[in-house]
């Protein structure tokens, strides 16, 4: 789809083709990079399901004329893409069940209930921010609206936050609209979920839950609520029309460090940021669920545990699938931690133990080649590395069995200390096609007045 529609914008005629479901992302692709009603050509199927004679009969049956006649049409004319404003001037009455019926009609929830955002509720979260009611923080992609303070506060309303999580949602919004996260590609098939990783002061001031069921407790849910509305609201990516998860998205979910009880240096000093500095990381995953039990009183066994689960979340070669664009982060219990500590290794051993140690063989490559990533019977890591396409030449001789590092370099790995304070788990979490990103949360200069020296 993206190299039809990036050919229009630089003058190159084109056609986008793209599956029955993906027709509105493309839409929304078109008008996000300045081309609205963008060529496309619908594909009846799924590409990599059909057989080479039933995609030839789709398209001489009906894609091919789509394609025909978008090319023999004047050419899209160009434009700046429009920023508009993220809210919708809406002006409601009616009971609790009305209104949130009004917005399930405007596709503006989430399916569950909401808090109307009144007037009222509105300003009182923008007491707790510096920023204009309608500064532009940000401009989310795809949707290219703007987000605001009164924008992010009218959605916090909605999830169920309370006043004092402003200062959180907006740094996380400002996280999310980095070009490195890379929030238009969370519309992917294959389901990257965002998150939010709270480091600081903040975490205790606030009651940001860091230990026992830390993502099911105290306001996480609430202000993961909040990130998952802004993204459906402001950067307009709904299921089923630009978010096109296969199988859906579990809600947008809040952790915290347990920065106490770690034996390492917290995640964003390692960032860059001073320990006594409140942050907020924007990260995703495509999976969440089983948990490794890293036992016994060999560290290095520990380890050993982490990257089987590794290895079984990235079911293919990570180089190949997103060598720009990689996030493995590893949830470790405190116990687990500080084994591990103990044992001599500081956060970056481990990073580098995982780094090497995490390793699938190249017939695992080939396989996934085959049949796992679409690219065809015939794909080999040798033609992929004719193509350069990522694997290094030295693999060329490599046989069936040879063993190679699953992830791209240690950098992409992300350790945090969290959870049940009294169990062995760890978990991996992996997401392709983002990187993520640390802001700083500003707090309003009254904030102790606000929360009471909390």
């Amino acid at each position: 789809m993206r190299p039809g529609i990036v050919a229009e914008k630089e003058r190159i005629p084109a056609v986008a083709v793209a599956g029955t479901s993906f027709l509105p992302l493309v839409d929304l692709l078109g008008k996000q990079e300045g081309i609205p009603g963008v060529k496309v050509a619908e594909y009846r199927g799924t590409f990599s399901i059909d057989s080479e004679s039933v995609i030839k009969e789709k398209l001489e049956t009906g894609t091919l004329d789509q394609i025909v006649a978008a090319l023999t049409k004047p050419a899209n004319l160009v434009s700046t893409p429009a920023v508009a404003s993220g809210a919708e001037d809406l002006v409601l009455s009616g009971t609790f069940e009305e209104i949130n019926e009004s917005f399930r009609a405007r596709n503006a929830t989430d399916e569950l209930p909401i808090i109307p955002p009144t007037v009222q509720k509105v300003e009182e979260f923008l007491r707790y921010t510096d920023r204009s009611p309608d500064e532009e923080i940000a401009i989310l992609r795809p949707g290219n609206l703007r987000a605001t303070p009164a924008v992010i506060a009218a959605n916090a309303v909605m999830a169920g936050c309370r006043p004092e999580h402003m200062p959180i949602l907006i740094a996380a919004v400002e996280a999310i609209a980095d070009k490195k996260y890379n929030l238009d590609q969370l519309g992917t098939t294959g389901g990257v979920n965002p998150f939010l990783l709270i480091n600081g002061p903040i975490v205790k001031q606030l009651g940001i839950k860091f230990d026992i069921g830390l993502i099911s407790r105290g306001p996480n849910p609430s202000i993961g609520r909040a990130l998952g509305l802004i993204i459906r609201n402001v950067a307009k990516l709904r299921p089923a029309e630009q978010y096109m998860g296969t199988f859906g998205y579990i809600m947008p979910f809040v952790l915290a460090e347990d920065e106490e009880t770690s034996p390492w240096e917290p995640y964003h000093v390692e960032r860059g940021f001073k320990k006594n500095i409140s942050t907020v990381t924007a990260g995703a995953t495509q999976n969440w669920g089983f948990q490794a039990f890293p036992s016994g009183t060999d560290p290095e066994g520990h380890l050993k545990a982490i990257c089987q689960d590794i290895v079984k979340r990235i079911v293919l070669w990570g180089p190949l699938m997103h060598k720009d664009a990689q996030m493995l982060t590893v949830l470790i219990t405190p116990p687990v931690a500080r084994a591990l500590a103990d044992g001599g290794y500081s956060k970056q051993d481990v990073q580098k133990y995982l780094f090497e140690n995490s390793r699938v063989s190249i017939s695992h490559i080939d396989l996934a080649l085959k049949y796992g990533y679409a690219w065809g019977e015939t794909q080999t890591i040798g033609g992929l590395i004719t193509m350069k396409l990522g694997p290094p030449e030295e693999w060329r001789d490599l046989g069936p069995d040879d063993m190679v590092p699953i992830l791209i370099y240690p950098g992409v790995i992300n350790v945090a200390v969290c959870g049940d304070q009294s169990r062995n788990k760890t978990m991996a979490l992996h997401a392709a096609y983002v990187k993520p990103v640390t802001r700083e949360i500003k707090l309003p200069a009254n904030w102790n007045e606000l929360t009471g020296k909390r």
